[in-house]
Order: C-alpha cells, then sequence, then structure tokens
C-alpha cells in the first residue's frame, strides 16, 4: 500500500469518528434525563405556588360561622276574620302565632379584641347571634353597628386568644389575580374555594346604596356571605357579599366588597356607632338626550336635580329642580354614581362649591354639607 492509500484510508478513519461524536452528541442532548425524588417535572414552571395551604392556614382562623335567629309574629289570614269561620273554628286560628327564622352565614375576626366584619343582611333584625369559630369555640355575640347602604355590619365576640387576619391592600389587585373565598356554604362548615380576580370596580347591580365590589370567580354560595376573600398570601381583600345566579348557586359571578372600604366603615362604626356621610338634600336623575333637548341644552353630563327637600342644605343654598349640577367643588360629575359618592365623602358642615347650569346660564352655589338621614339607607335610595 503506498503511501497515498494510507493518507486516504487515515482521513476516512477521521470523517467517521466526527460523524459518529457528532450523532451521539446529539442523541444525548435530546435525552430527558429522569428528575430525582422530589424534583419538578419536565417543563414544569418555578414560579407561582404548587398549593395555596399556607395561605389558607394563615387566613382561615380567623373565618368564622355565624348563626343568627329572630322571632318572627306571623298574622292570621285576613280570611279567618270572617265571622262563619269564627262561628266554626272559634277564636284560636285568629291569635297571632311566632316562629323561629334562622339564617346562617360567615365573618371575619379583624383583631384579637373580637371585632367581626360580616354583612349586614346576614344578622339584620336577628335576635340572637351564635359565633363559631375554627378551632370548635362558640360563643355569643352582640352587634356594635350597621351600615345598610353597604351591607356591612360590625359584631363584637369575648374570648380569649383569638386569631386575627391580616388585612391586605386593595390598590394591589389586578384583574387575574388568584383569590380564595373562604366561607361556611350551606352550613356543610368551613370551605376554601379558588379562583381569580375577574374585575374591580363593579357597581350598579342594585346590591346596596354605594357598591364598588371587587367580582370574582372563586365559587361563593349562601352561607358565604359575609366571609373572606384572601389573596395568594392569606391577606384578607375582600368581603364576600353575593352571587349573581339564576339557580340560586356559584355560577362563577360572585362580588365582594373591597377591605378598603369595610375598614373605612368599620372604623366610623366604631368611633360613632354609625357611619356619618355627607348630604345636599337633592333628588337626581341622569341627563338623556331627550331631557337635554326637553330642557333646551346640549349639556349631556352632569346630573338633573329632579327634586329639592324642603330645609336641606340645597334649599338654603337656592338650588332647584331643573337645574344640571356639573361640578361639586373641583371634580366634574359625568355620572350619578360619581356624584353620589362625592357628596357622601362631603363631612357636615363643610361648604362646598357647586356648579349648575341654569336657563343655559352657568352659576356657583356655596352650600353647607348636612349629615345624610339615614331614613335613606337600602338598595334604592336616589336622595343626595
Amino acid at each position: 500500500m503506498n503511501t497515498r492509500k494510507l493518507l486516504y484510508f487515515i482521513a476516512q478513519a477521521v470523517f467517521v469518528g466526527i460523524v459518529a461524536g457528532a450523532a451521539v452528541t446529539l442523541f444525548r442532548s435530546q435525552t430527558v434525563t429522569p428528575e430525582p425524588d422530589g424534583g419538578n417535572p419536565p417543563g414544569q414552571l418555578l414560579s407561582g405556588p404548587v398549593s395555596y395551604s399556607e395561605a389558607v392556614a394563615v387566613a382561615a382562623p380567623a373565618v368564622v360561622n355565624i348563626y343568627s335567629q329572630k322571632r318572627v309574629t306571623q298574622q292570621p289570614h285576613p280570611y279567618l276574620n270572617d265571622p262563619l269561620f269564627r262561628q266554626l273554628f272559634g277564636k284560636q286560628l285568629q291569635i297571632p302565632r311566632q316562629r323561629l327564622e334562622t339564617s346562617l352565614g360567615s365573618g371575619v375576626i379583624i383583631d384579637q379584641a373580637g371585632y367581626i366584619l360580616t354583612n349586614n343582611h346576614v344578622i339584620k333584625e336577628a335576635d340572637a347571634i351564635q359565633v363559631a369559630l375554627r378551632d370548635g369555640r362558640g360563643v355569643s355575640a352582640s352587634i356594635v353597628g350597621t351600615d345598610p347602604e353597604t351591607d356591612l355590619a360590625v359584631l363584637k365576640i369575648t374570648l380569649k386568644n383569638l386569631p386575627s387576619i391580616t388585612l391586605g391592600q386593595t390598590r394591589d389587585l389586578r384583574i387575574g389575580d388568584v383569590v380564595l373565598a373562604i366561607g361556611n356554604p350551606f352550613g356543610v362548615g368551613q370551605t376554601v374555594t379558588m379562583g381569580i380576580v375577574s374585575a374591580t370596580g363593579r357597581s350598579r347591580l342594585g346590591l346596596s346604596t354605594f357598591e364598588n365590589f371587587i367580582q370574582t370567580d372563586a365559587a361563593i354560595n349562601p352561607g358565604n356571605s359575609g366571609g373572606a376573600l384572601v389573596n395568594a398570601y392569606g391577606q384578607l381583600v375582600g368581603i364576600n357579599t353575593a352571587i349573581f345566579s339564576r339557580s340560586g348557586g356559584s355560577q362563577g359571578i360572585g362580588f365582594a366588597i373591597p377591605v378598603s372600604l369595610a375598614t373605612e366603615i368599620m372604623s366610623q362604626i366604631l368611633a360613632h356607632g354609625y357611619v356619618i356621610r355627607g348630604w345636599l338634600g337633592v333628588e337626581i336623575q341622569a341627563i338623556t338626550p331627550a331631557l337635554a333637548k326637553a330642557f333646551g341644552t346640549k349639556q349631556l353630563k352632569g346630573a338633573i336635580v329632579t327634586g329639592v327637600f324642603r330645609n336641606s342644605p340645597a334649599s338654603a343654598a337656592g338650588i332647584r329642580a331643573g337645574d344640571f349640577i356639573i361640578r361639586i367643588a373641583d371634580h366634574p360629575v359625568n355620572d350619578i354614581r360619581t356624584m353620589r359618592d362625592r357628596i357622601a365623602s362631603i363631612q357636615p358642615g363643610e361648604t362646598v362649591e357647586i356648579m349648575l347650569l341654569r336657563n343655559n346660564t352657568l352659576l356657583k352655589k356655596r352650600v353647607v354639607a348636612g349629615e345624610r338621614p339615614t331614613r335613606f339607607a337600602g338598595p334604592q335610595a336616589q336622595a343626595r
């Protein structure tokens, strides 16, 4: 074999070795190496928890079950007043009968002093309220105060070594954040459901006068009312209040009162026994194109005054029915909800400047705000 052939065979051997080495390297790079015990499965994201048990462990002890009962007097049917019925059956059927109505709900212990936040409708008109803690203890509760206009109530219990929940920040909530609803649905016992924040700032639902709800798809069922909506860290972000349902069960649309609003209401109740809000004494209606045309104006933003209460702050300031309120202080009135909330935030006794349109003429009125009467409480209240 001459030198040329020898070099040829050596070159072929080197080429085959290089190709074989490359093939082995490629095969190894595509081979899945088994994870050691306790490792993450291939392709699993390393960010985000795989369990919310820590959040539940932090928050759940402060969520309580609330059982309330009230005595209801049932009047006899008017037909039983008929002389023939009285002759046949005597007076026994005409005696008013009393029965006990019971309801269940949930609540959240806010501090170790024993103050509990819940919904007003959970304990409305209750004669007796019993609170059951997760650790098995039970105790009677007293009502510190209620606010039907936000459907909130504050209760008080007296026990030692009470757990309390950590408060979160409503402003930090983002749509898509994971939230957990903790409560006592259908009376089965404490239950945790998971979902996300579907929306914030929900209003015009007809649930209460002042609405600013967190919407979530975490399952909320009857009995969850007054319970906790917590974030992935176990911090309270809302008080579960209501569901939107055609069947009575959860359909993925639930509403919670933001913790910022709930704690503000609680602070006022603890300080005054009730919530103090500003009041002007006007009845208002949204401006529609038809109304604007009828009044001969192109003004489409603001609110039209449809009535003024006698001896009210608005009456004293010279505001009349038919006026268009377009600004309160330095804030434009874009709709009825913003106007209502702005008036409620004014402190009674504070002077506020109102800009209005009357007969297409801009006027400024200085109004000394009064205190909103409690008789306007309720979801359909329109007096401002």
